[in-house]
């Protein structure tokens, strides 16, 4: 997220006459969360070169700082104040801002929507939800699912779908604009970058099929090594490449304060969250020895720095994205900047965006079957990059800050 709120800021500060400001978090979540949140491993400074000033200010666990950030924000008499709704537990603090924004300003208040309720859907989502986002004047989807979703939780509100940016945030109806998950800009391929030397070296076989990202339940990574097994039982030629941080193993369980957090936090998610829905336990991985596929598996189970993120892509055929639920995804948008076709399941946005065939296979949702037979389709027919282009070609930044700017 602080990736594409960057690639945003940089796309805004490009524009005639525009001046961008980033207001951070110092804590963005709860402090009993039993997680690492800090990207301490990536050193590139994506800001360097332009005049975007970053302040951070907003601690969740101190509501002062909601007001003192809020307080900011007025001082700089900001024309448009662009919020990124990710998770829904940060509904408090937001809707605390917005709030105020909405009483001490004349700024119109953007809500960039990357889904509307939690893929987990806990009963305490519902209520961050409600208190969050409920009084921006605008809102931007990313797919017409996410609108469906939004129109779903918000029965009475008239809201009012546009697809070029151009609209009255004054009025009445609630401007929405259909837009869509940029491509990540940010990383490029590395023309340097010796493919084969790498793959000899973890040896990747010659079709690579690569998981990319954080591992999380919704992901569906259980689904794509379960796939992927039947298909390496049929093909000594195939690798399963996965990069990527289990969600919630970065802190030492040994220490006091880890066990405290954890106690918690379970304690917290026993009240508000399924049972079905509870991933801390979550261990694909242990599926591989399972299977007995450990040869054609690589794996990197660790935080990805931005500065390696290219290598993967670049030794990778194509994206596997078998996710039990989807919203428009962070890690989709990468594979197009990389020219890699998608190998998606048949949920959310997908089909929207993934046109079976061209850029991309689909499979049925939770068919094992269909996921491996997609796999095998992908070797005997391959997808070429230039069908991949094609469908990304107008998914660019610069579109998308023009559309926020367009009223």
């Amino acid at each position: 997220m602080s990736n594409y709120n960057t690639s945003l800021a940089k796309a805004l500060d490009k524009q005639e006459d525009t001046e961008v400001h980033i207001v951070s978090w110092t804590q963005q979540y709860p402090a009993i969360i039993p997680r690492e949140f800090v990207d301490k491993s990536s050193k590139a400074d994506f800001l360097e070169g332009t005049d975007i000033t970053v302040t951070y200010l907003t601690n969740y666990n101190n509501p002062f700082t909601w007001f003192k950030t809020a307080r900011y924000i007025k001082e700089l008499k900001a024309d448009k104040v662009i919020i990124q709704w990710s998770i829904a537990i940060q509904g408090l603090p937001i809707g605390r801002i917005i709030n105020w924004l909405r009483r001490n300003t004349e700024a119109e208040i953007i809500v960039d929507l990357h889904f509307v309720l939690q893929k987990e859907k806990s009963s305490i989502d519902r209520y961050f939800l409600s208190i969050g986002i409920s009084n921006a004047h605008s809102y931007i989807v990313h797919s017409l699912k996410t609108y469906q979703e939004l129109q779903d939780f918000y029965p009475k509100k008239e809201f009012k779908l546009n697809y070029d940016g151009v609209r009255d945030w004054h009025a009445k109806t609630q401007p929405v604009i259909k837009l869509y998950h940029p491509i990540y800009d940010l990383f490029q391929p590395d023309p340097a970058f010796d493919t084969a030397k790498f793959k000899q070296e973890t040896g990747l076989r010659d079709n690579v099929f690569l998981f990319f990202g954080f591992i999380r339940k919704y992901k569906g990574l259980h689904q794509a090594i379960d796939a992927f097994a039947e298909v390496a039982k049929k093909r000594d030629d195939v690798s399963l490449l996965i990069c990527g941080e289990s969600f919630w193993n970065t802190l030492d369980d040994s220490k006091w304060q880890t066990k405290l957090k954890q106690a918690i936090f379970g304690t917290v998610k026993k009240l508000f969250l399924s049972k079905s829905d509870d991933e801390q336990n979550y261990d694909p991985l242990s599926l591989i020895q399972k299977h007995g596929i450990e040869d054609q598996c690589v794996v990197f189970n660790e935080f990805i720095p931005n500065e390696d993120v290219n290598k993967y892509f670049q030794v990778s055929d194509c994206v596997v994205l078998y996710y039990l639920t989807a919203t428009p995804s962070g890690i989709e948008s990468l594979s197009y900047n990389f020219k890699l076709p998608i190998l998606a399941t048949k949920v959310g946005h997908f089909p929207e965006t993934v046109k079976d065939g061209f850029n991309g296979y689909l499979a049925e949702d939770r068919d094992i079957s269909s996921m491996a037979a997609v796999m095998e389709k992908f070797i005997d027919a391959p997808l070429p990059a230039k069908n991949v282009e094609e469908i990304s070609k107008d998914l660019s930044w610069d579109n998308y800050a023009k559309a926020i700017l367009a009223s």
